[in-house]
């Protein structure tokens, strides 16, 4: 039975030493300052002033316009008027989602990771594992303290970066081009069953680990299905689709709910003890 007070206080804990320190809040900051306001801001405006005649860039935008489903919204790219009008759409409604889900998972990322290494390494875990509080609580507590800014922070980008598309592209398209279903899906339904999958993952790490470098050194693992993504959405190998963002949102909550069981009960009071710093 879960003991929410516990939990609450815990992650008002957590999230007071976060908003306390100016390089968690430095790093929290300017991830989404490059990934959702700099990187879509400067690639648009270097498409819409160059003259694009690169033979590798437009068979790209020919292999991913080619692997779109046919329907409505392959005919309104393929009659957009110039291949800059293409590699805009394509670029903001398909291959900046992967990168924009950095955000999320690089953030929750640095934060688990320093949340149990952090007690560990300024000798407060111990004050912790002698209160009566359950293991199970602990993680539920810390896994709240990193989801909460993690996801304000995400939704705060994503308005940043709707305003900075929206405000280069409008005079181009007649109208906004952002966001559409798939941007939603990834936002409310993806990028929080990924990074609760994050979280999990990296108290996981944290707690199995003796200092920050060596958790740090091992979470980054989790980083590479992102780039994945993204790489097979750049070169038009898996286009994201609403179904494939529901489905792999589905799988991801499945997987969330094992794997905090599996957690509870793998890392036992006195696992943790025997993991301090010495």
């Amino acid at each position: 039975m879960m003991n929410r007070s516990q939990i609450i206080a815990i992650a008002q804990k957590d999230i007071r030493a976060i908003t306390s320190n100016v390089q968690v809040w430095l790093g929290l900051v300017l991830l989404p300052l490059v990934f959702g306001v700099l990187l879509p801001g400067i690639l648009i405006l270097v498409i819409k002033m160059v003259n694009i005649t690169d033979g590798d860039l437009v068979d790209m935008v020919q292999k991913v316009i080619t692997q779109l489903p046919a329907g409505d919204k392959k005919e309104q790219i393929t009659a957009l008027p110039t291949l800059n009008h293409q590699i805009i759409y394509i670029f903001v409604n398909y291959m900046l989602g992967p990168f924009f889900l950095l955000i999320p998972v690089l953030n929750s990322l640095m934060i688990a990771l320093n949340s149990l290494v952090g007690e560990k390494e300024r000798r407060t875990l111990e004050s912790l594992l002698f209160a009566p509080i359950e293991v199970k609580d602990l993680f539920l507590g810390k896994l709240a303290a990193t989801f909460i800014p993690t996801f304000v922070v995400t939704l705060v980008s994503f308005l940043l970066c709707g305003i900075i598309i929206n405000g280069l592209t409008y005079s181009m398209f007649d109208g906004l081009i952002f966001p559409n279903l798939n941007w939603g899906l990834l936002l409310l339904w993806v990028a929080p069953m990924f990074t609760g999958l994050v979280i999990q993952i990296s108290i996981f790490i944290s707690a199995r680990s003796k200092g920050f470098q060596e958790a740090q050194q091992i979470g980054g693992i989790v980083v590479l299905p992102v780039v994945g993504l993204a790489i097979s959405q750049v070169t038009g190998v898996l286009l994201l689709s609403p179904q494939l963002l529901l489905g792999v949102g589905l799988l991801l909550l499945l997987v969330n709910l094992l794997l905090l069981r599996r957690l509870t009960k793998m890392n036992q009071r006195h696992t943790l003890f025997e993991r301090q710093v010495h």
